[in-house]
């Protein structure tokens, strides 16, 4: 049977007529399940574009397979394991990248990529299950391919299990560079070059002009408040250091009106795409760091960039709550992990808890259930928060152990995790679970830190607003999960986008005609 199906290949037929050169795809392969079926898939690629050859040898990894521009020097890009899945996007983009197809990068980026000298070999294991894989395995393929110092290996950890053991990788996308542990989890093209201490100054930012509304954020509440301004025919402008923030690291939804369900990533895309529908000034990768009234309102950049507009929307979204207990930090991606989804096949027939007792939580639960072998779920108050129907189907399960009134107190192991303390409240009693993995996932906090002092916030550093979406600071209106706002949902949060930006183009109806009674 064929590895892929007719629609794929309707799909791909379009793509890879975009390829700009002719391509050489060197296969490494052996007699094993693996290795036919990457010999199949190679096969199928070379089968549907007259640009695609294939030949066979002998590199690094069996089985494995790099992408090469046909009569020249290797690419660096090079795939051991079988991209499918989350991974196959991946594997059309580095073809197209490969055979000369610009990517996606804007020219500031480019050129900290290639001012990098030192020689650099990337390697990253994933699982095809992880929907935050294919962002790291994306953005190294690009440095591979703009910079011939730098190579990069995508590693399915199900085809090198052995490695995987070896290394002791309990979390995924796990990078190593020339051989040394890089960074665990996913990352934007930004966070690598940062991390690597590539320069990044303000050109490209000192020529802008000042705006009507400039949106701080790209997530649900972000792209509406910069489609409803941009309608309005106003001067608008994004700024985000990954558009469709916390919305990439959610697998499934199923609770947007008119949308019975998607994915995340899929969501990010469709909304990123309608933003561009329109003249929305982009600038991705960029995380602002103070915010001013002046005559207008000033934004502040990492990179030393100074925004000017109008009005402002900040819409900065949430990241994931840390327990802040011995031993999470220690092993963070050796067994202290935060998604059930891209980590779950790691700890295959292995005993895990997981912390949280709300509908993420109880999720989370649902989903390793099916993978590991027993599952403890910790709530530190005495009932479970999640919906009833989750509830019900938790406790249907019968390698699942549900613990109330349990306050984690400790993440204990030696190199890697072998165990979680706990407190009975009730009791006051100490307990101590023996197991491989722990998921947190005990809730959200609002990315507000660089606001302290300029904005109002609440006790849970939420900005407050109100019903027009406006902030304590006069010109500057606040958005989605970040705000004081009852209830964190996609869907509140994009009409909290929309109304903001209604909000700020009513303030400055109001700021225009105040302005020419006066004079």
């Amino acid at each position: 049977m064929a590895l892929l199906d007719a629609n794929i290949k309707a799909q791909l037929n379009q793509l890879l007529a975009l390829l700009e050169g002719d391509l050489e795809i060197t296969l490494s392969a052996a007699d094993d399940k693996t290795s036919q079926d990457m010999r199949e898939l190679v096969t199928e690629l070379a089968g549907m574009s007259p640009r695609i050859t294939v030949k066979e040898a002998t590199l690094a990894r069996t089985p494995s397979f790099s992408i090469n521009k046909a009569g020249e020097e290797a690419s660096g890009v090079v795939f051991a394991g079988l991209p499918l899945g989350h991974e196959f996007n991946s594997l059309v983009l580095a073809l197209l990248q490969v055979s000369g197809r610009a990517p996606k990068v804007d020219d500031a980026t480019i050129k900290r990529i290639e001012a990098i000298t030192t020689p650099l070999n990337f390697e990253t294991f994933v699982s095809l299950t992880c929907h935050n894989c294919p962002d790291v395995v994306q953005a190294l393929n690009i440095m591979a391919v703009l910079n011939p110092n730098i190579t990069h290996t995508m590693v399915e950890g199900g085809a090198y299990q052995d490695e995987v053991k070896e290394k002791d990788i309990m979390a995924v996308p796990a990078v190593y560079t020339n051989g040394e542990f890089f960074e665990g989890g996913r990352m934007s093209l930004e966070d690598i070059l940062d991390k690597l201490g590539a320069a990044q100054d303000s050109t490209g930012f000192d020529d802008k002009e000042a705006y009507d509304v400039l949106v701080v954020g790209g997530g649900p509440a972000g792209a509406a408040s910069a489609i409803y301004s941009a309608r309005k025919g106003i001067r608008t402008g994004l700024i985000a250091e990954r558009f469709g923030g916390q919305v990439n690291d959610t697998l499934s939804i199923e609770n947007i009106i008119g949308t019975k369900a998607t994915e995340g990533p899929a969501f990010v895309a469709s909304l990123e795409a309608h933003v561009t529908e329109y003249p929305v000034d982009v600038m991705k990768n960029q995380r602002a760091t103070h915010i001013a009234k002046n005559d207008l309102v000033e934004v502040t950049l990492e990179n030393g960039a100074v925004l000017k507009s109008k009005t402002v929307i900040l819409s900065t979204g949430t990241r994931y709550r840390q327990l802040g207990v011995p031993g999470e930090q220690e092993f963070k991606n050796k067994g202290v992990a935060y998604c059930p989804h891209c980590d779950g096949p790691l700890f295959k027939g292995k005993d895990v808890a997981v912390v949280g007792g709300g509908n993420s939580g109880v999720e989370a639960a649902i989903d390793l259930a099916g993978i590991v072998n027993h599952v403890y779920l910790l709530q530190r108050s005495g009932e479970l928060k999640a919906d009833i129907v989750l509830q019900n189907r938790l406790r249907s399960l019968p390698n699942v152990t549900i613990l109330t009134n349990a306050l984690t107190q400790e993440i204990k192991g030696a190199g890697t995790v072998n165990a979680l303390a706990y407190k009975d409240v009730v009791t006051g009693e100490e307990k101590i679970i023996t197991l491989d993995g722990v998921f947190i996932q005990i809730g959200l906090l609002p990315n507000t830190e660089f606001l302290q002092g300029s904005v109002e916030l609440n006790q849970n550093n939420e900005i407050i607003i109100d019903k027009h979406g406006a902030t304590s600071l006069p010109g500057v209106f606040a958005a989605g999960d970040c705000t004081d706002t009852a209830y964190k949902q996609i869907v509140i949060s994009m009409g909290s986008g929309a109304t903001a930006a209604l909000g700020a183009f009513d303030y400055m109806i109001r700021s225009d005609v105040k302005e020419l009674v006066e004079v």
